[in-house]
């Protein structure tokens, strides 16, 4: 019985980036980035059908270009980084178009489908051999337990409960 070579491909932090949108009030968009992630595939193939996508993100490293802000979701009231101070994606299947996996946030742990884009394989002037990833989604916040909440006076909610995510994500053939 022949088994399938398995390939090992490591992020390439230098041109990746993960990242989130949130409404704020209704009538505005934030966007943070998470800047200390760490990520791995392991696939038998080159169209990297049924790959093994694994993802981990320290939430200390969230930056919303707001330093109050960056401290509220470090807190108990968002991601309480002092008890949960990463999150983390397994993938359980790849198809080509959507990566379906276990996201752990807060130790809650729930199953998503996060749509992908498979932009291909290049190899570098350095000799490199590159793949890149487009992978986007929607998440409910509170069901990861990220509840905290406030309404305006015009009762407007301050943030909307769906995160969309967003991850350019480049790999290097090892």
């Amino acid at each position: 019985m022949e088994t399938a070579t398995k390939t090992k491909w490591n992020i390439d932090n230098a041109h990746s980036e993960v990242g989130f949108k949130v409404k704020h009030m209704m009538i505005s968009t934030v966007k943070g980035a998470f800047e200390d992630f760490n990520a791995s595939v392991e696939t038998e193939s080159d169209d990297f059908k049924n790959a093994k996508f694994n993802f981990t993100a320290k939430i200390d490293s969230i930056n919303t270009k707001n330093n109050d802000r960056d401290t509220h979701l470090k807190s108990e009231d968002f991601f309480n980084t002092a008890a949960h101070p990463e999150m983390k994606f397994e993938s359980k299947s790849f198809d080509g178009d959507k990566i379906i996996g276990d996201l752990t946030i807060k130790d809650v742990t729930k199953e998503v489908a996060l749509d992908t884009d498979f932009n291909g394989v290049a190899v570098d002037p350095y000799g490199q051999t590159k793949a890149g990833f487009e992978i986007t989604g929607k998440i409910n916040r509170k069901d990861f337990g990220l509840t905290w909440n406030a309404v305006t006076e015009a009762g407007s909610i301050v943030v909307s409960d769906t995160i969309n995510l967003v991850a350019d994500l480049q790999f290097i053939k090892q």
